[in-house]
C-alpha cells in the first residue's frame, strides 16, 4: 500500500460520518489526482487524493461551491484537507455520459448538458479563487507543447525552418482567433468522461478545478467534438446551433460565424489533447490515451480542411503527420 493511500485512509477514519467498510480505487483522469469510492453503512462517498504540489484542491472547493449556488450539480465537499490534498465528496454514481450515451438518447442527454453549460458559462466570480484568463499567449504556449510532445517526441519528426515558420504562423492564428471570441467561464474539460446522468434530467459535473475565463466555444467543442466519442456531423451542427440560440444574449454572430469559431477553437483544443495524450505516454508511462489519437486527428483534419487559413497545416497533416503516425502505431503494436 502506498504512503498516500495510508495517509488518506487514516484521514478518512476521522472525517467520514461512520467507519469506512471499504475503499475502492476508481478510474482516474489525465492528471495526478486519484479517486476512491468509500463504502459506508449508510451509503457511499468519493475521496479525492490530489497530491501537492502538482495538484491543488483549493480551486475545486471554491468552484464546487459556486456551481452549487448556481443550481448546478457539482459534488458537495463534506470534508477537506487543503494541505494534504484530500477531499470527501458526493458520490454521483457511475452513469458517465461516456458509458450512457447512445444514438437514441444523445439529443436528450446533450440538450441537458447544454442547458447546464449555459448556466455554467454565466458565472464570472468565484469566492476564494481568482479564475485565470485563457489568453492568446497561454494558448500559443500549449500549441508549442503540442509540437514538443506530439510532433518531436511521439512522432519523432524533424522540423525544417519552413515547417517551424508555418507552425508558428498557424499557432498564432488559432490563438488570436480564439481570444477574439466572447470570454466566459470555461470548465476546460466539459466532456463525456466528466459528466454524469442523474435523476430528473440533471447533469453531474466533475473535474472543473482547472477552470478559466476563456472562449465561448471551448467547452462546446470539448462536449460535441469529444476525444472519447464521435457523432455524425449533422447531429453536431444541430447541437452547436441550438446552443447558439440558448446563449443568444452572449453572442452576436451569424450561424456561419459561430460554426467557424467552433471549428477553429476545436483545432486548438484538439492539438492540446494530442500533447496531453503523448505526454501521458512518454512522461507518465500511460498508454491508455493513445487509442484516442486517431479520432482526435480526424477532427483536426476535417476542421482544417474547411478553412483556407489552415491549408498549409492541413497539407502538412496529410503528407507528414498521418504517415508518421502510421509508422509509430505499427511500431507500438509490435
Amino acid at each position: 500500500m502506498d504512503s498516500r493511500l495510508q495517509s488518506l485512509e487514516h484521514w478518512l477514519k476521522t472525517h467520514c460520518p461512520s467507519p469506512p467498510l471499504q475503499v475502492i480505487p476508481l478510474a482516474g483522469d489525465a492528471s495526478f489526482r486519484r479517486y476512491f469510492r468509500i463504502l459506508l453503512p449508510e451509503g457511499s462517498l468519493i475521496a479525492m487524493d490530489a497530491p501537492p504540489p502538482r495538484e491543488n484542491v483549493v480551486p475545486f472547493v471554491a468552484i464546487a461551491d459556486m456551481l452549487r449556488q448556481k443550481g448546478l450539480s457539482a459534488p458537495k465537499v463534506f470534508a477537506s484537507d487543503l494541505q494534504q490534498g484530500f477531499l470527501l465528496l458526493t458520490d454521483f454514481g457511475d452513469d458517465l455520459y461516456l458509458k450512457t450515451l447512445t444514438s437514441s438518447n444523445a439529443l436528450t442527454l446533450y440538450d441537458n448538458a447544454l442547458d447546464a453549460l449555459s448556466i455554467l458559462q454565466s458565472s464570472r466570480r468565484v469566492s476564494g479563487w481568482d479564475i485565470p484568463f485563457f489568453t492568446a499567449e497561454f494558448m500559443y504556449q500549449e500549441l508549442q507543447l503540442f509540437k514538443e510532445w506530439f510532433l518531436l517526441r511521439h512522432l519523432g519528426l524533424s522540423l525544417s525552418h519552413e515547417t517551424e515558420d508555418m507552425l508558428a504562423e498557424f499557432f498564432h492564428f488559432l490563438a488570436e482567433e480564439a481570444a477574439s471570441q466572447p470570454q466566459v467561464f470555461m470548465h476546460r474539460d466539459f466532456h463525456s468522461a466528466n459528466l454524469l446522468v442523474l435523476p430528473d434530467s440533471d447533469v453531474g459535473i466533475l473535474d472543473f478545478q482547472d477552470a478559466f475565463i476563456g472562449p465561448v466555444t471551448y467547452d462546446l467543442v470539448s462536449l460535441l467534438r469529444d476525444c472519447y466519442i464521435a457523432w455524425p456531423d449533422a447531429l453536431v451542427k444541430k447541437l452547436v446551433l441550438s446552443y447558439k440560440e440558448k446563449i443568444s444574449e452572449v453572442v452576436a454572430v451569424s450561424d456561419e460565424g459561430f460554426l467557424r469559431w467552433f471549428d477553429l477553437m476545436g483545432l486548438q483544443r484538439h492539438l492540446k489533447a494530442l500533447l496531453t495524450f503523448s505526454r501521458k505516454f512518454h512522461r507518465d508511462g500511460s498508454a491508455n490515451y493513445l487509442q484516442h489519437i486517431p479520432r482526435t486527428l480526424h477532427y483536426i483534419a476535417s476542421a482544417s480542411a474547411e478553412h483556407k487559413e489552415c491549408a498549409a497545416f492541413n497539407a502538412y497533416l496529410t503528407n507528414v503527420i498521418m504517415p508518421a503516425l502510421e509508422k509509430v502505431s505499427l511500431s507500438c503494436a509490435q
